[in-house]
C-alpha cells in the first residue's frame, strides 16, 4: 500500500497550474493515481461514496439519461442511456439493456466519488469508481436531461462518514504476459473444438495453465489466425461500409462495457481511431495495437467469430463479434469480413 507522493493541497495547487490536462494525463505526469487526484478535492465539490455496485448501480436509474464510460490504457468506450435492469452477483454483476450493457466485477470497486466540477460550460457532475491502484474502473457522467434532484438524493444516501482527501493505493498490477503450454496444445485444440459456449474458453485455458493470448498463439487455424495490426482498421471500415451490426467489448479488470449495433462514423485523428455516433463514442489508440487475432469459438448457436486486439504487454484492448439477437441469430456477413482480413504469415504451431 502506498500513500500519494503529494499532499492533497499540493495536488490541488499543481492541478490549478495544469488545468488544461486531462485527469489521467495529470496523474501520470505527477506520479499519482487518478483516484488520488479526485480524492484531493473531497469536501471541495467531491464526496466520497460507498463503492459497491449494489449501492451505486440500482440508484443510477433514477438519474435518467447519462453517459457511461469505461476505459483501459488503449481504448475508451462511451454510451448514452439509462442504467436500467441491474442484476447483482457475488463475483460478477451486470447492467443489461439496449443502450448500456455492462459486466461489473465488484472486488475491483474499491473507492468511489460523486464529483461536481465547475467548467466554462457550467457544472459537470459524475460518479467515478476506482480500483485498488486508483485507476478508473467506470465513470457515469450526467447530461442536460439528467435528474438533479435524484443526483442529490443519491449522493446523500451513499456518502461515507469519512471524507478524507488522502487515498492509499496499491501498486498497479501489470497485464499478465502470454502464457502457453505447448505440451498441452493437442488437448487445447481438442477441448476447444468441443466447446458449446464462449464462456467455457477461459475455464479451459485456466485448466491447461494458459491464458487467452497464450492459447491463441499455439492453437493455430482454423481456431485462431493472427492478423496484421492494420487489420483492425480494415475491419472497422468494412463494418461501417457494409452496415454490419457488431458487439464491441471494451474493459478493464473491474468493468466491461459493450456496444451492440452498427458503426457509422469513423474519424482518425493522430494515433486515435474514433467512432463518433449518436449515443456511442469509441476512442482507440491504433499505435498501441501489437497483436490481432481472428478467433473462432464453437457454441450451441453456431460459431462465435471475433477480432481481438492486444497491446505489447499482452493486455487485451478490445474484442469485436458479429451481433447476435433473437431476431437475427447469425451474421454471415461478419464472418465474411473477418475471413477477408489480412493475415500474418502463419507461425509453426506446437
Amino acid at each position: 500500500m502506498t500513500d500519494s507522493p503529494m499532499a492533497p493541497a499540493a495536488i490541488r495547487a499543481a492541478r490549478a497550474e495544469h488545468s488544461n490536462l486531462r485527469d489521467r494525463d495529470f496523474a501520470d505526469k505527477f506520479g499519482i493515481s487518478e483516484g488520488q487526484l479526485v480524492a484531493a478535492y473531497a469536501g471541495k465539490g467531491v464526496t466520497r461514496i460507498s463503492a459497491h455496485p449494489d449501492g451505486i448501480m440500482p440508484r443510477l436509474a433514477s438519474l435518467g439519461e447519462v453517459m457511461a464510460l469505461t476505459r483501459n490504457p488503449s481504448c475508451v468506450i462511451e454510451k448514452v442511456g439509462v442504467y436500467g435492469n441491474y442484476h447483482s452477483g457475488q463475483h460478477a454483476s451486470m447492467i443489461l439493456n439496449d443502450a448500456i450493457d455492462l459486466r461489473l466485477f465488484p472486488k475491483h470497486f474499491v473507492s468511489a466519488f460523486a464529483v461536481e466540477r465547475q467548467t466554462d460550460k457550467g457544472t459537470k457532475r459524475s460518479i467515478q469508481i476506482f480500483d485498488a491502484a486508483g485507476d478508473a474502473v467506470h465513470k457515469v457522467h450526467l447530461r442536460e436531461a439528467s435528474d438533479l434532484q435524484a443526483w442529490e438524493q443519491l449522493v446523500a444516501e451513499l456518502a461515507l462518514p469519512e471524507q478524507s482527501q488522502d487515498l492509499t493505493v496499491e501498486p498497479r498490477k501489470p497485464a499478465e504476459p502470454p502464457k502457453a503450454n505447448p505440451d498441452k496444445a493437442d488437448a487445447l485444440r481438442r477441448e476447444w473444438a468441443r466447446m458449446t459456449d464462449t464462456h467455457q474458453f477461459l475455464r479451459l485455458t485456466s485448466k491447461l495453465k494458459m491464458n487467452r493470448l497464450g492459447a491463441y498463439r499455439i492453437a493455430g487455424a482454423p481456431l485462431a489466425r493472427e492478423l496484421t495490426p492494420s487489420a483492425v482498421n480494415e475491419m472497422l471500415f468494412a463494418v461501417r461500409d457494409q452496415g454490419v451490426e457488431v458487439m464491441i467489448f471494451v474493459g478493464n479488470m473491474g468493468c466491461i462495457e459493450i456496444h451492440g449495433g452498427p458503426v457509422k462514423t469513423l474519424r482518425e485523428m493522430g494515433p486515435w481511431q474514433n467512432i463518433l455516433d449518436p449515443g456511442f463514442d469509441l476512442h482507440l489508440r491504433l499505435d498501441h495495437i501489437a497483436e490481432v487475432w481472428a478467433v473462432t469459438k464453437p457454441t450451441q448457436r453456431g460459431d462465435a467469430v471475433s477480432v481481438e486486439a492486444f497491446d505489447a504487454d499482452g493486455g487485451i484492448i478490445f474484442q469485436v463479434f458479429g451481433r447476435r439477437t433473437e431476431a437475427k441469430d447469425h451474421r454471415p456477413e461478419w464472418n465474411t469480413i473477418v475471413e477477408s482480413l489480412t493475415s500474418l504469415p502463419a507461425k509453426e504451431t506446437a
